[in-house]
């Protein structure tokens, strides 16, 4: 059987580039060589080599987090070329990694969600209001960055202050959020259509940790998960439903991963992933195992989807 010509899309130019090469190298070592002739691309080194072989491609992993990565952009290129690749489009890439439009577009869905106010860089803000509209702690979070870039936790006027002034140099845009204390989680969809909902996985930080950071996501044994996240079948129902909704009213494909709240019986929807990090300790390849698909299996499946929904070609 011939072999099919993957393009192995890592590193790339976001803040998150690092964990990128690490998921690209766990991808490339978990791909069957006997079924795929496997060649890596570096986006940080130019678009031309993977322009250049594009008509010699059978298919796109992409493996970027952040921008020009999870953003559409990337996506648009390799539908310019004509290249499948596996996950959401542009609009739906475009979208997730949008905090502000994607929170918006959960309202309009009906899903629960953390109050919260945005903020524009140079746009006067009254800091007492913010305090006491949103309450203490406030959580301050770039618009546009993945992996918990850039969020911080103001526990008064002082930080607050502090951190929105840090966050606008990641971004020109922030959203400011009301923090909800329980038990963070999240869901996993896999398939084109219909997709499915995975087991959901419990996250539980070390004690070191105030919410799950940058540090307590790639820190070898700073977190702890669980799965499936042992929680009532109701809760686990709604989770995996809303999930489910993120998933589709986000215009997503293929897969995705949704963060959420659990407090008491109800559950806040936080944010969406379209390319989840994916190492076989992350949390998507964690949530298809125990649906019974280890991890080169979760690969080939992703593939197979990627075929299967050609985009616009």
């Amino acid at each position: 059987m011939k072999k099919l010509r993957v393009a192995l899309l890592c590193g790339g130019l976001s803040n998150e580039r690092e964990i990128s090469l690490k998921s690209g190298e766990e991808v490339k070592k978990a791909l069957d060589p006997g079924r795929y002739e496997i060649q890596v691309y570096d986006l940080r080194e130019g678009l031309a080599p993977l322009v250049a072989d594009a008509s010699k491609i059978d298919v796109a992993l992409i493996i970027l987090h952040g921008r020009y990565g999870e953003d559409g952009t990337v996506q648009g290129l390799l539908e310019l070329l004509k290249i499948p690749y596996q996950g959401s489009g542009v609009l739906g890439s475009a979208l997730a990694m949008n905090k502000i439009l994607s929170k918006a577009i959960y309202r309009l869905e009906g899903l629960p969600v953390a109050r919260d106010r945005t903020v524009r860089k140079g746009e006067a803000l009254d800091w007492e209001e913010v305090s006491e509209e949103l309450g203490t702690p406030v959580v301050v979070k770039p618009n546009q960055e993945g992996s918990s870039i850039g969020v911080r936790f103001a526990h008064n006027i002082d930080e607050l202050k502090t951190f929105v002034t840090e966050a606008f140099r990641l971004d020109q845009e922030l959203i400011l959020e009301e923090y909800i204390k329980g038990r963070e989680i999240t869901g996993a969809v896999l398939g084109n259509d219909p997709p499915q909902a995975l087991p959901l996985v419990e996250i539980i930080p070390s004690e070191d940790y105030e919410f799950f950071d940058y540090e307590a996501k790639y820190k070898e044994k700073a977190t702890r998960e669980v799965c499936p996240a042992p929680l009532s079948e109701t809760v686990t129902a709604k989770a995996q439903e809303y999930a489910l909704r993120a998933h589709k009213a986000l215009k997503l494909k293929g897969y995705s991963r949704t963060d959420m709240i659990v407090k008491g019986e109800e559950v806040y929807v936080l944010e969406t992933n379209t390319i989840p990090g994916m190492t076989r300790t992350s949390l998507f390849p964690l949530a298809a195992k125990a649906a019974g698909l280890e991890f080169g299996a979760l690969l080939d499946r992703l593939i197979e989807l990627a075929l299967e929904d050609k985009k616009i070609f």
